[in-house]
């Protein structure tokens, strides 16, 4: 019987010894799995480290109990292997992804992605533009400098199938050119991922809404009494306060979020246990032909758009997050047309460039390389050796 940690695992589970394999291929590992196997070369990878010091809302310099990629990342792992093990799911598989999705952002957040996206977009005469699930794949794939015989991890397709949840049209065409029937092929055919991507995809969502709540209210710019707009977080403080009538402040935040997520952990098993069994698919890639498996019930979904809704309104457009993202994206676009135009303001351990006439879109393609791999703090000191300004105290 093949297993994970947890127990059985289910026919429409993704199963290691039946993966699709890795670009090159190697020597089974000894005791470990291959999606172990990717897991621990993930953990292990330099791009994974930096996401201690990349934001997730509000910047390094901000506070040290603020969330970052990092900490991101570990509560979607540990969000998805809460939903993977009753589902009969593989769970080191839905590890590997949730550590690796975000392996590509930028720093500063979305803010950072947007401006390195506006630069390459003014570069590149086939607007190809920046996507950072894009990112995050040529992280793994290319950039990633560790082994002697490949570049990059040489991780499974599954994995990599996971941390590619989004994909332009065009970058599906590059992706499928050099690797036809891969991770690019899906979005061509319009088909889904694996049962266990398409988890770690909506475990993402419920992370981030969670964490978002928390990390606003830390911050004073959300309020208990804002969250009462919010139904899915105030029926649970509501809930909260009916069995303990005495909880303020942190213990009454923290205990509401609490509830908050354990209830939507149990829909997602639910609703996707129902989808499951009115599909009935027998394997992995049959469950990949039907529309998404994986999902909230419709109330559950109406709920969490709206409590979306809600953190864009209250959150991330207040005055005092738009103020710094405004700054974050000077920074981005300012160390881009730096490098671009004047590659000797590199710091030497920088990568050598394409020349500017010969590969102009390489050239570009390097730098967003280098920017997107920047913490937040190198970032902010980079700009400042080579501006002179300092934009963040």
């Amino acid at each position: 019987m093949n297993t994970t940690h947890g127990g059985s695992l289910s026919p429409f589970a993704s199963h290691p010894d039946r993966s699709r394999g890795r670009r090159y291929t190697e020597v089974p590992s000894p005791g470990r799995n291959a999606f172990q196997r990717d897991r621990d070369r993930i953990v292990h990878s330099t791009a994974f480290r930096r996401l201690v010091y990349k934001t997730q809302v509000f910047l390094n310099h901000e506070g040290d109990l603020f969330r970052t990629r990092m900490t991101h990342s570990l509560e979607v792992a540990q969000i998805a292997r809460s939903i993977a093990r009753p589902l009969g799911l593989h769970e080191d598989l839905v590890e590997a992804i949730a550590l690796a999705h975000d392996v590509g952002h930028t720093p500063f957040g979305h803010a950072g992605q947007d401006a390195l996206n506006a630069c390459m977009l003014q570069v590149h005469p086939d607007r190809e533009g920046f996507e950072h699930n894009f990112q995050s794949l040529r992280v793994l794939d290319f950039l990633e400098v560790r082994y002697p015989q490949f570049e990059g991890l040489n991780l499974s397709f599954e994995t990599r199938e996971g941390v590619l949840k989004h994909c332009s049209q065009a970058n599906a065409r590059r992706l499928e050119a050099s690797e036809p029937g891969g991770v690019g092929q899906r979005f061509l055919a319009r088909t889904q991922p694996g049962l266990e991507a398409q988890l770690c995809n909506l475990a993402d969502e419920i992370a981030y809404n969670a964490h978002d709540i928390d990390d606003g209210v830390r911050s004073g710019l959300l309020s208990l009494e804002q969250l009462e707009e919010a139904q899915v977080f105030d029926r649970y403080r509501v809930k909260s306060l009916r069995q303990h009538p005495d909880l303020v402040g942190k213990r009454l935040l923290f205990e509401s979020i609490r509830r908050m997520l354990s209830a939507q952990i149990h829909d997602v098993i639910a609703s996707t246990r129902a989808l499951i069994e009115q599909a009935a698919p027998e394997t992995a890639d049959e469950a990949r032909q039907h529309p998404p498996l994986v999902c909230f019930s419709p109330t559950m979904a109406v709920q969490s758009a709206q409590l979306k809704h809600f953190l864009s309104r209250n959150l991330y457009r207040h005055p005092k997050v738009q103020d710094t993202t405004d700054r974050a994206r000077d920074v981005v676009a300012g160390l881009f047309e730096r490098y671009l135009t004047r590659p000797a303001d590199l710091p030497e351990s920088a990568p050598v460039l394409p020349p500017l006439d010969d590969k102009p879109t390489q050239r570009a393609r390097a730098v967003a390389d280098y920017i997107a791999g920047m913490t937040d703090r190198f970032a902010l000191r980079e700009h400042e050796r080579l501006t002179g300004q300092r934009l963040f105290d």
